[in-house]
C-alpha cells in the first residue's frame, strides 16, 4: 500500500534492482545480484546474454550514492557490456558518456543508452562465466 511516504534509501536501492532485473529478463537476460568479482569488488547486477555476453549494472539510488562512489572502472574489466542503473529523477548528465544507461523504478526500467562493447579475453570471460554459473546454482540450492 503507499501510503505516499518517500522510500527509504534501502527501499530505493532494492526497488531499483528489481526493476533492473526485470528489464534485463525482459530483453532475455539472465540476471543475479550481489556478484563478487575476483578484485574483491561486488556488482550490484551482472546478467549474461543468450550469447554469452557478460553485463554489469552499477545501481545509483541517488546523488549521495553516486557521489560517494568512484570504484565504477573497476567494473569494466569484468564485463563486455557496462551500464549505470539509475532512478527517474537522478541527474542523468552525471553518467560518463563511456557507460551505458538504464532508467528503473520498482517494475521495470529501459535502456536510455547502450553502453559500449568491451570484450572480455578468453581467459576472464571463462573465469566470470563460471563464477556466474557456480554462483546462480548455489543460489538455486540454498537449502
Amino acid at each position: 500500500m503507499d501510503d505516499g511516504l518517500p522510500l527509504s534509501r534501502p527501499d530505493t536501492t532494492a526497488a531499483l534492482a528489481r526493476g533492473v532485473t526485470r528489464m534485463l529478463v525482459e530483453h532475455g537476460l539472465a540476471p543475479i545480484l550481489e556478484v563478487p568479482l575476483a578484485n574483491g569488488r561486488r556488482a550490484d547486477v551482472m546478467a549474461l546474454t543468450p550469447q554469452g555476453e557478460i553485463w554489469i549494472v552499477e545501481t545509483k539510488s541517488c546523488l549521495e550514492d553516486y557521489a560517494c562512489d568512484s570504484k565504477w572502472p573497476e567494473y569494466i574489466d569484468y564485463c563486455d557490456r557496462f551500464f549505470f542503473g539509475v532512478t527517474e529523477n537522478f541527474p542523468r548528465e552525471l553518467i560518463p558518456e563511456e557507460c551505458g544507461l538504464i532508467v528503473a523504478d520498482g517494475f521495470g526500467g529501459a535502456i536510455l543508452r547502450d553502453s559500449p562493447v568491451r570484450q572480455l579475453v578468453g581467459a576472464r570471460r571463462k573465469a566470470v562465466t563460471l563464477l556466474f554459473a557456480r554462483l546462480a546454482a548455489l543460489r538455486a540450492a540454498e537449502f
